[in-house]
């Protein structure tokens, strides 16, 4: 019950006071990252696919396709494994399996065939591709709210320096002259700065919100929602399976000697 309760009360991974948060630049460099690793691994998967389906008549398929499977599946848990990371999130529990039947005979074919699970299967194929969409859509919309943000802060430097060295002014015809509004250079500098830095820390918000969004689609918290099973349970369950049998046994053989 009270590991039930500690899972439950895990943390909830939202980045506060967004501005000095070493968590929201980690953010912001995963989501940078999301553009090409979101590409490389679309064209891993659809690449993978369909050559396992083209190769499927020389049985060079079956093993690719059972590969690209595998793959997929270390492709979802690696990205949720860096969000985990990324905010600070608590490592899922393990469930400990106990395997009745010895490995040592079994190839690594075998051993994918059975670990195969269609649902999984498709449930990391869609977020494969999901992954491919999320990442171009979240990287323009992050590159878009930080740029207008740092653009806004940067524009009494950039102004600054365009009028010394190349005599252009770039706030010649603005807002201010359109509304017959006499501020100095340096009141709109104060004006720009401020409304850079609300529209910067707004654009830190946007890219916190994003990658909550990214985590909700990659199931990042779908482990910490199931109860686990107790490492006891798990162990003992294969072992009083095996007494159960053999005293099964013992009792037919003893009624076979009966008889």
């Amino acid at each position: 019950m009270k590991t039930i309760e500690a899972t439950a009360k895990a943390p909830t991974g939202r980045v506060s006071w967004v501005l000095f948060n070493p968590k929201t630049y980690a953010t912001i460099l995963f989501l940078l990252l999301s553009l090409p690793l979101g590409i490389i691994y679309f064209t891993v998967a659809i690449t993978g696919l369909a050559l396992s389906i083209g190769l499927t008549p020389i049985f060079i398929g079956i093993p690719l396709f059972f590969g690209v499977a595998k793959l997929m599946n270390g492709i979802v848990n690696f990205e949720q494994s860096m969000i985990r990371q990324i905010l600070g999130l608590p490592t899922p529990p393990v469930s400990y399996t106990y395997n009745q039947q010895s490995e040592a005979g079994q190839n690594w074919l075998m051993r994918m065939v059975r670990d195969f699970d269609s649902g999984l299967f498709i449930r990391n194929l869609l977020l494969v591709l999901l992954k491919f969409v999320t990442g171009i859509v979240f990287f323009v919309i992050m590159v878009t709210v930080i740029s207008l943000g740092l653009g806004l802060i940067a524009l009494p430097v950039v102004h600054i320096i365009l009028m010394n060295e190349m005599q252009l002014d770039i706030l010649e015809n603005n807002l201010f002259s359109y509304f017959h509004i006499d501020w100095t250079y340096n009141q709109q500098y104060m004006l720009y700065v401020g409304v850079g830095l609300v529209l910067f820390w707004i654009a830190l918000r946007v890219v916190n919100g994003l990658m909550q969004i990214q985590r909700r689609i990659m199931y990042v918290d779908e482990p910490y929602q199931q109860p686990p099973v107790p490492v006891e349970a798990q162990i003992h369950a294969p072992v009083q399976s095996q007494y159960y049998e053999y005293q099964g046994s013992a009792h037919s053989r003893d009624d076979a000697a009966s008889l």
